[in-house]
């Protein structure tokens, strides 16, 4: 069985803590380990062998995937980047065309990258029941057993309520109160949760049979890709004619081969700040926190702090949410509406729905600590043994000062040297580059000046890490 992580999404509503850049599967949200690295976690607990996962991701996240992975101790079978957005439909796809053209018409089990499970056995259970139902050419899907009339999922309808793989009789979209409140007392209705099992043959076959446009499209994205570092480039001109559309719409809501497996093991879709606060750890007041946080007279709150402390005086039933550069207060039964915060954020062109004030790069971070007219200055963490890209600048010179580590520096034709409480001056249109040599992390400030200090003034002359010689998205 080869798992395959969908890891894609921009997780939206959960900012101010997820951006586009840096987007909820790869935050820890509940205890030490981010989503994605909990779902690897997860699958290595109850498989036997080395896991050796498909991933899907957005082509701005791949450095992400890759060192959490790495962090983790585990080698992908292989990192799928999507160079745009097409839904889960194109990312299976991928995924199944990709695995029979390496020889491998296995059992593919797709996954979110970005749930919550708690009961690892009754989990290992359902793959089990799921494996044996997918070997006999089924399209599987897990159904999650309600606890409450949820009407933030889709539902799965069965014919009677049993145990064990069952034929699916209908997809059923998002239902009001009154409806969820049936379903859940009917007892044939199980939520949708986005995962998967079948061989890739048989989800090649009925892709071909229900969207054969699609999947010449993504064959083509990958007979067209290119390989960089750990990563497959799926072809962009390829990719992006393929249709916008989930796997639900596109296969699974068509085909007569869809069998639904019961699943009850404590799952949880992270889909909005009150699902957070219901997979957190909670105090007598039903209060869940995380950070520098004072509550009085505050009942059912989550208040997530990441730099200062925040205080509730009165409140009941709110999400508060502080991060560096913004704030987010609201009530929980709004939670599934912050989406509608981001939207504004966006037409507004701030940049606040994209990054964070602390940006990671496949080579460190850098966070951005103060800024005016003409200047602007960030702090810089280089990991060992990595560098930055010989660039220069058209509108801005930089000033740089080691606070610690050992910084190589190419500055024109000359190299240098600095340690701890050095500096150097990179005028403005030198060509230059910053490497970390030792054996520990590079700390330093920098110092930009100029009469323009946007993040797209930047020309790459050599990369390591494949990016763009020009690249707005991704600066330094």
């Amino acid at each position: 069985m080869i798992p395959v992580i969908l890891s894609g999404g921009s997780g939206s509503r959960l900012w101010p803590l997820s951006r586009a850049m840096h987007p909820k599967q790869f935050l820890a949200i509940s205890g030490e380990q981010t989503l994605f690295q909990n779902t690897l976690t997860r699958l290595a607990g109850i498989q036997s062998g080395p896991l050796k996962p498909i991933v899907v991701s957005n082509e701005n996240h791949r450095f992400l995937v890759a060192e959490q992975c790495r962090a983790l101790g585990i080698a992908p079978n292989s990192i799928l980047l999507e160079p745009v957005g097409r839904n889960t439909a194109p990312a299976i796809a991928a995924a199944v065309i990709q695995s029979m053209r390496a020889g491998q018409d296995e059992l593919l089990l797709v996954l979110p990258a970005d749930h919550a499970i708690d009961d690892l056995e009754s989990l290992s259970t359902a793959f089990a029941v799921g494996a044996e139902a997918a070997r006999d050419g089924k399209i599987v899907t897990f159904g999650i057993v309600p606890s409450k009339p949820e009407t933030g999922y889709g539902y799965i309808r069965v014919p009677e309520k049993a145990s064990g793989a069952q034929r699916v009789e209908s997809f059923v979209e998002k239902p009001d109160l009154p409806t969820a409140e049936s379903y859940l007392a009917d007892g044939r209705y199980y939520w949708n949760s986005g995962m998967f099992l079948f061989k890739a043959s048989t989800m090649l076959e009925e892709l071909r049979k229900f969207a054969p446009k699609l999947v010449l499209a993504v064959e083509a994205a990958i007979t067209l890709s290119t390989s960089d570092l750990d990563f497959i480039r799926l072809d962009p001109e390829a990719f992006s004619l393929a249709e916008d559309i989930s796997i639900d719409y596109a296969v699974m809501e068509r085909s007569d081969e869809v069998m639904v497996v019961p699943l009850d093991a404590g799952w949880n879709d992270v889909g909005s700040w009150s699902a957070v606060w219901e997979i957190s750890t909670k105090d007598a007041d039903g209060n869940a926190t995380r950070g520098d946080v004072l509550l009085e007279k505050a009942s059912n709150t989550y208040v997530h702090a990441e730099h200062r402390l925040v205080s509730v005086l009165g409140l009941d039933d709110v999400v508060v949410v502080e991060t560096a550069d913004a704030v987010m207060v609201a009530s929980k039964a709004n939670a599934q509406d912050v989406k509608v915060l981001v939207d504004r954020i966006k037409e507004s062109k701030r940049t606040e729905a994209s990054n964070h004030r602390k940006v990671y790069r496949p080579w460190g971070a850098y966070d951005s600590i103060d800024n005016g007219s003409r200047y602007q200055v960030k702090r810089i963490t280089v990991a060992p043994g990595q560098k930055l890209s010989v660039q220069m600048h058209h509108h801005r010179a930089e000033h740089w000062i080691v606070v610690t580590g050992t910084a190589k520096v190419t500055i024109g034709d000359k190299q240098i040297l600095l340690t701890e409480n050095q500096s150097t001056y990179i005028p403005v249109g030198v060509v230059h580059a910053l490497e970390n040599p030792g054996k520990i992390p590079l700390e330093m400030i920098e110092v930009q000046s100029g009469t323009y200090l946007g993040e797209d003034d930047i020309v790459r002359f050599e990369d390591r890490y494949g990016r763009a010689p020009v690249a707005p998205a991704e600066t330094i």
